[in-house]
């Protein structure tokens, strides 16, 4: 079961994690366009640099699947059929999370 968690939302743009069986397994960065468009980039995260084993086999036809149910869960108002919808989709591995430290810190 695909489950979907709001990371982050600005004003004109959203990010997602998508959980599978309890485990983080893409990334889904939305941006809400001035024409009502919806442009999006999907992650699909093979694993970490952590563990090995938590390597994921993503498979390509299981692509329309998980965007369908992105389409269907987060975004009623467009769709890729009406062609208000459009997304670029990567395969990678997730590294580490970084954040600037404030100057003077560190």
């Amino acid at each position: 079961m695909i489950r979907w968690k709001r990371t982050i939302r600005t004003a004109s743009s959203e990010r997602f994690v998508t959980e599978r069986d309890g485990r983080e397994v893409a990334a889904v960065d939305l941006h809400f366009m001035a024409d009502a468009t919806v442009r999006g980039t999907v992650v699909l995260l093979t694993g970490s640099d952590n563990d090995e084993r938590d390597s994921i086999n993503w498979r390509e036809e299981e692509v329309p699947d998980l965007l369908a149910s992105l389409d269907e869960e987060l975004l009623p108002g467009v769709d890729l059929a009406g062609g208000d919808l459009a997304y670029t989709v990567v395969i990678g591995r997730l590294v580490g999370s970084f954040e600037l430290e404030p100057p003077g810190v560190g």
